[in-house]
């Protein structure tokens, strides 16, 4: 029999707070579906009932197939309360994994049976182990044809032997799933629903430590929410005492204290809230009232309010420029399009998004983050919010260790077909990858693990996506630093540069074509400086994209009917980040992305490069 839903509990011993974390796409999201129905949640006749991926919210979220933020929800089951924290699986969003599992007390690993542990479950289960957290093992997709589950335990306790920091640590449940169908078992004979997982969650996951009697209450802020009604929304886990609506707090940042009122108090049901009186410690809470609170911020109350240890997070390996839109098209397709207005929205990412730093850079301001994928979210959820702007190449962050420049290095898994792996070799020499392993999976495909530089890996995925007709499995996860011994650089050939203002035409891009691949379809507008194809030779070529068929007695427009155009290739955000040199920009706008020259002038752009 399933949990029913009770209105709210009281004593520690029944509160559970649980984060589920894997590497991407081994089945977070879908094991926390299940759990939000069969824990009857929902309705019979509710929609999420019908629905999957239901805590997977963001448009990103459903058009990529990743879960990008972490989010919080909650469950009763037979008396128990049940706070369940859906994390990232992609190392770039790491930072949402580390300050989220502060609020937990024991964690699901989910491994797919056919994969194994890959580089992110390494990661996720390292930071697992360092909070002290009871680590309950969940061996995902076993109805895969290819499915190793023998091996793919082996895999596990040699991850966890190579992990652990507590000889306890190497004691943990294993259970068997098919999430998709919302099933589980204590082995590879499932049960006909996750009962299993319910009991293990209520009997392996303990009850948080805390102290409830103790009048000066802490709670460390680990999620930011916000809504128009309510406002900003502090949420994280009660570490001590009790607090209560209308109660007045201290906010402790640092050594610094500001006071601040609990306007309301909510605790989690379902997807939603839940607004309440007074919450205890052990429970997960958001509360409104203290908008000066950020992520890391105590919220504190009694004569001597403390502050909590504040949330520590790896250093951002990725930066990019991001500014105001300054080609001769700006403001045609933006709402919002200045400095002042870029600046504002890039500091309330900071308020949530805590693995980014910025810092102004010119006109415009130098963004930091933990890879590729997560600078273009930004740059994406901008775009669709209605703002227009400019972009760089992503460029490496560097650390000085011990008085030596250093460069941020990643462990890289690749998988791959057989007929690839020349293909796959030859890209990664080319970029000085050295190679760790090779083995040959039991599925027949080839695995690779390679070192590479985190500047070597800025557009490596495309490449390969390409190479092996887009069936490459590839993921990385940070190593370290190593000093620099030569700075990478990318080789790419020239671009194809309009040379000309005005709108491309079908007779002067048929000419184009075959001087390389073409960016652009006819009857858009381009500007001189505009990127608007690949060469197929190693330096840029201007062309008159703009260009008419003259008309005489012998010709007529009805003749540009025989044109025939190859279809243009049209380029994605992170495929146009990676197509950019030091010398180019990509103009992004909420209908249009468009590469350029930073300096649009060709005369003026070749007198440079001369000197440089």
């Amino acid at each position: 029999m399933y949990g029913i839903i009770v209105p709210m509990v009281l004593e520690k011993d029944k509160i559970r707070n649980v984060a589920i974390i894997a590497h991407v796409d081994h089945g977070k999201t879908t094991l926390v579906d299940g759990l939000l129905k069969q824990s009857h949640t929902f309705r019979d006749n509710q929609a999420e009932m019908s629905q999957t991926l239901i805590m997977d919210s963001m448009d990103q979220e459903h058009e990529r197939g990743i879960t990008i933020t972490a989010k919080q929800t909650c469950v009763y089951y037979n008396g128990y309360k049940i706070n369940i924290i859906d994390t990232p699986g992609h190392a770039d969003f790491s930072g949402e994994v580390e300050r989220t599992l502060n609020m937990a007390d024991g964690v699901l690993l989910i491994v797919d049976a056919q994969e194994g542990p890959m580089p992110q479950t390494k990661f996720v289960l390292q930071k697992a182990l360092d909070l002290k957290l009871k680590p309950v093992v969940v061996i995902n997709k076993i109805d895969k044809p290819a499915a190793r589950i023998d091996e793919v335990l082996s895999e596990v306790e040699s991850l966890f032997l190579e992990l652990a920091t507590d000889e306890s640590q190497l004691f943990y449940p294993v259970y068997y799933a098919i999430a998709r169908e919302g099933k589980a078992g204590k082995t590879t004979d499932l049960d006909d629903d996750l009962h299993v997982i319910f009991d293990s969650i209520i009997n392996d996951i303990p009850a948080p430590t805390v102290e409830i009697d103790n009048p000066n209450a802490q709670l460390l802020v680990a999620a930011l929410a916000s809504d128009n009604y309510l406002g900003k929304y502090c949420i994280g886990k009660i570490f001590r005492g009790k607090l209560k609506k209308g109660q007045n707090v201290k906010i402790m940042h640092g050594d610094s204290a500001k006071s601040a009122k609990i306007d309301n108090l909510f605790v989690y049901k379902g997807l939603g809230k839940e607004e309440v009186e007074e919450a205890i410690a052990g429970d997960i809470v958001a509360v409104t009232g203290t908008s000066d609170a950020n992520i890391g911020d105590t919220i504190a109350t009694g004569e001597n309010p403390e502050a909590l240890p504040t949330i520590e997070l790896e250093a951002p390996t990725l930066s990019i420029y991001i500014g105001p839109n300054t080609s001769p098209l700006k403001g045609r397709e933006g709402e919002f399009t200045t400095s002042r207005q870029i600046a504002e929205r890039l500091e309330r990412e900071l308020e949530t998004n805590i693995a980014l730093k910025i810092q102004p850079d010119g006109l415009g301001y130098k963004v930091s983050g933990r890879g590729e994928l997560h600078l273009s979210v930004l740059i994406e959820t901008m775009r669709r919010e209605g703002y227009e702007l400019e972009a760089g190449r992503p460029e490496v962050v560097y650390r000085d260790i011990d008085g030596v420049k250093s460069e941020p290095i990643e462990s890289l898994t690749i998988e791959v077909e057989p007929e690839f792996v020349g293909a796959v070799s030859q890209e990664l020499g080319i970029r000085k990858a050295e190679l760790k392993s090779q083995e040959i999976t039991s599925s027949g495909s080839t695995r690779f693990v390679y070192e590479i530089s985190t500047a070597a890996l800025i557009g490596l995925r495309n490449n390969l996506l390409t190479a092996t007709k887009g069936t490459v499995i590839m993921s990385s996860i940070p190593s370290g630093y190593r000093p620099v011994d030569s700075k990478y650089r990318p080789e790419r050939n020239g671009a194809l540069v309009a040379s000309e203002d005005g709108v491309s035409t079908a007779y002067a891009l048929d000419a184009a074509q075959a001087r390389g691949v073409l960016y652009i379809p006819p009857q858009v507008p381009v500007y001189q400086g505009m990127i608007v194809g690949l060469s197929n030779k190693k330096d840029d070529l201007d062309f008159n994209v703009c260009r008419e068929k003259q008309l005489t007695n012998m010709r007529t427009h009805a003749s540009d009917g025989a044109i025939q155009l190859t279809p243009y290739t049209q380029l994605s955000l992170e495929q146009c980040l990676d197509f950019l040199l030091d010398d180019e920009l990509l103009e992004v706008t909420p209908k249009s992305l468009r590469l350029r020259k930073r300096q649009l002038d060709p005369i003026k752009r070749k007198r440079e490069n001369r000197v440089n």
